[in-house]
């Protein structure tokens, strides 16, 4: 499985960036897509993500009510609308893929995720 993500790019506190991964390749019928993002100098910590389907989507509380994610699974595409972006969002942003049942994924832990992009760099502005 290949992950393409775009949408990066610098902005200004306040303003709104896209962000999309395309997944290619094999792939079982159900797999979730979520977001990680990595600060300069920091650990990669979990963003969001949204299940197989849709109905399901979480959030880290930092982003919570400023990103929103979404699918297009006819596309096989996440989507990760950021709106109200602080310097504080700065990171390398990456997709992933996991294709443990929910019930049992551990959606914060980049070890439950099975594949991965090559990340796209998201810069804020102060």
């Amino acid at each position: 499985v290949q992950l393409q993500a775009c949408g990066g790019g610098l902005v200004q506190a306040g303003g709104s960036l896209r962000l999309f991964c395309a997944a290619s390749g094999r792939t079982s019928a159900r797999y979730h897509m979520g977001w990680f993002r990595q600060p300069v100098g920091k650990e990669r910590e979990f963003v969001s993500l949204v299940s197989w389907n849709g109905d399901s989507t979480y959030y880290a509380d930092s982003v919570k009510a400023r990103f929103t994610i979404s699918r297009d699974n006819a596309k096989n595409t996440v989507y990760l609308q950021m709106n109200s972006l602080k310097p504080e969002d700065t990171a390398v942003y990456y997709c992933a893929v996991s294709q443990t049942p929910l019930y049992r994924l551990r959606f914060k832990s980049p070890d439950d995720y099975d594949y991965w992009g090559q990340g796209t760099l998201v810069t804020v502005s102060s």
